[in-house]
């Protein structure tokens, strides 16, 4: 069973029509919301994460979802669950990383603290959506023109080197400590662009996001591999490509926008058509939305 299975039936189940994108947005509230967590030995391990970066990173990825959708980040509830071995100076660095991450416009206000056998992290993060235009997966449009901001690649090297005990390149590592949520390009986005458009943050990799949105809207996506923003760091790295393409947790941003508008870097077009198009120097590779599955992370493998 894959977390995409799970979701579906839990869709199916409460007939919600909230439920599909990262954030659910609440028109009648003017809000859009999303709550992620973060498991010890799952999602990190407190053999390289300090208390200070794991704050952060529990907040960013949120942050990074409502940037995602839009909207303007303005609230935080916190909720960990702690073994024994978690002491005061633990809480305070971790809560000073939190805030760290947090936007001047976005503050921390609750959450609920409770004991556990390991680190378990829940973040719930609200956004503001006034005088905005929220995105959705479900809205590419042939004739559209893909764009991305952000550096890809870089966080899942990052892991393998600290899996391996490695501190260097720290350029690279620190992308998979502390990533850099696209905040400021979700917020241009949503201020500026008038008509529907599609946008997603490629927490679990640049292809997952791209297949997520090319099935969502029923479209093809065209893409170009050399215009993908990475760190030329990483091409020294065995299968850099894949990384690019298939690692997690880089947070950067993916969009599906007219062709009027201009932000981020062009990579591709959106065109009639099913699946991803990924264009390299030798060849032509299409990408069903099975074919991608098959490739990205699993939380319950």
């Amino acid at each position: 069973m894959k977390e995409k299975d799970f979701i579906n039936i839990i869709k199916q189940t409460l007939h919600s029509k909230y439920i599909g994108d990262d954030c659910a947005y609440l028109e009648d509230l003017g809000i859009v919301i999303t709550q992620d967590s973060l498991v010890e030995d799952i999602h990190f391990s407190t053999d390289y994460f300090t208390p200070f970066a794991l704050g952060y990173k529990s907040v960013a990825v949120n942050l990074s979802d409502v940037a995602a959708s839009g909207a303007e980040p303005k609230y935080l509830t916190i909720s960990l669950s702690l073994p024994d071995k978690v002491n005061n100076d633990f809480i305070k660095e971790f809560y000073k990383g939190c805030k760290f991450a947090c936007p001047n416009t976005c503050q921390i206000v609750g959450g609920d603290i409770t004991g556990a056998d390991k680190i378990y992290i829940s973040v719930c993060a609200i956004g503001s959506t006034q005088n905005r235009n929220i995105s959705s997966r479900k809205n590419a449009k042939k004739g559209y023109k893909v764009v991305i901001t952000g550096e890809h690649g870089s966080s899942d090297i990052g892991l393998k080197l600290l899996q391996q005990g490695k501190t260097t390149p720290q350029e690279i590592i620190q992308k998979h400590l502390m990533p850099n949520a696209q905040i400021e390009f979700g917020k241009l986005l949503g201020s500026n662009i008038k008509k529907d458009y599609a946008m997603m943050d490629t927490s679990d990799g640049l292809m997952d996001a791209l297949s997520t949105i090319a099935t969502e809207s029923n479209v093809l996506l065209e893409i170009d591999f050399d215009k993908i923003p990475h760190n030329p760091l990483i091409e020294t790295f065995e299968n850099w490509q894949n990384s690019v393409l298939f690692g997690g947790e880089d947070y950067g941003i993916i969009a599906a926008i007219p062709e009027q508008y201009n932000y981020g870097i062009q990579i591709g077009n959106v065109k009639e058509g099913q699946g991803v198009n990924l264009r390299t120097d030798k060849e032509i590779i299409h990408y069903t939305k099975t074919d991608v599955e098959n490739k990205i992370f699993n939380h319950f493998d």
